[in-house]
């Protein structure tokens, strides 16, 4: 039984393995030349310009959570999609009243602005 794990082990030690030793190479044979302008912060190519830690707008926030609610709606309608045929008209149903569900959010989110930017 134990045997079946050995070419797992044997993969798992030549990977760790391979990666310390390339690490170590870099890190030994790197380059060790730093300046001023290597070791200064930048934003976008130049100085930066405000505190890193300014606070953000909500919307950036509610924008980020309504692409995750319809980006996972696209990811069950795949399996969905492939199995349609076996499940029947009760698969069927039960995906029109998820997405009936999920419009109606969408709906909502639309009506109180939250899709708007000033």
């Amino acid at each position: 039984m134990l045997e079946n794990y050995l070419p797992v082990l044997i993969f798992l030690g030549v990977g760790l393995g391979f990666g310390i030793i390339l690490v170590s190479v870099g890190f030994v044979l790197g380059p060790r030349h730093p300046d001023s302008e290597k070791l200064s912060p930048y934003e976008c190519g130049f100085e930066a310009f405000e505190n890193a830690r300014m606070k953000f707008d909500v919307r950036y926030y509610l924008v980020a959570i309504l692409f995750i609610i319809f980006d996972l709606e696209i990811a069950f309608l795949f399996p969905w999609a492939v199995v349609l045929r076996e499940i029947g008209l009760f698969g069927f149903w039960a995906m029109v009243i998820f997405l009936g569900i999920l419009v109606v959010g969408f709906i909502y989110e639309w009506k109180k602005g939250a899709l708007e930017w000033e």
